[in-house]
């Protein structure tokens, strides 16, 4: 006769930890077959909530039932404030056109909420995710503007004195008689986006403020017309 121990069968895992693991996937599977979704007013409440808070760090910045021309206008507005001169500066433009309508958002769906159930204090830990995903995209906002304004500075730096360095190549050329075309000259130079008529008015104007200095490099023309009619350019 076989004793009671050898009639029980062995179990397939020995670890305590491992049969509790497999008890609970065993477990989980079966309810998933079961489960139909909430049904209380706020199991729907924070289900509604989840699908809003996608919305707050989805990819796509419009959901599909807030109108793209409006997002359009959006983003047209705050490329005609911050007028990116160039992919890295656009970028970070559509980065802080994004944030700020993600943030413009959250007021509607906290009036959603409170919509959907009166009372507040019911309410706390949904208002609650949205104050947090409020602040992390009003600190994103906050960042995104202060990288576009460095590398803005950093760019309008750079130009001012590559302006000033063909403005006064240009008045050695003119003193010496030589032939002046800028786009030969600065051909290889990368960032360089002055035509030759900036420059040539950037060279008035440093005449005007320093005449001693440039006096020697700069020969007046009978037919040249007064530097102080003439207007500067962007970097002037």
């Amino acid at each position: 006769m076989a004793t009671s121990a050898e009639a029980q069968p062995t179990p397939a895992t020995t670890e305590p930890v491992e049969r509790w693991l497999a008890r609970r996937s065993a477990v989980n599977r079966a309810n998933s077959q079961h489960s139909t979704g909430p049904r209380t007013e706020p199991g729907k409440q924070r289900s509604s909530l989840n699908a809003l808070r996608h919305g707050l760090t989805a990819q796509t910045a419009v959901l599909p039932t807030e109108d793209p021309e409006a997002y359009e206008r959006h983003i047209q507005l705050l490329l005609a404030e911050y007028q990116p001169a160039n992919a890295t500066e656009t970028q970070l433009v559509h980065e802080i056109a994004n944030t700020a309508w993600r943030l413009n958002r959250i007021p509607f769906l906290e009036a959603d909420l409170l919509s959907q159930n009166p009372s507040p204090q019911t309410l706390i830990p949904q208002l609650a995710t949205l104050g947090l995903h409020g602040s992390r995209l009003s600190r994103q906002f906050q960042k995104a503007i202060e990288q576009l304004r460095e590398i803005q500075e950093e760019r309008r730096h750079l130009e001012r004195r590559q302006l000033t360095e063909a403005a006064e190549l240009y008045l050695r050329h003119q003193h010496k008689g030589l032939p002046w075309n800028p786009a030969e000259l600065f051909s290889e130079q990368p960032g360089f986006v002055f035509s030759k008529e900036q420059i040539e008015r950037h060279a008035g104007k440093l005449i005007l403020q320093n005449p001693a200095f440039y006096a020697t490099l700069h020969s007046f023309h009978a037919d040249q017309p007064p530097i102080a009619k003439c207007s500067g350019g962007s970097a002037d």
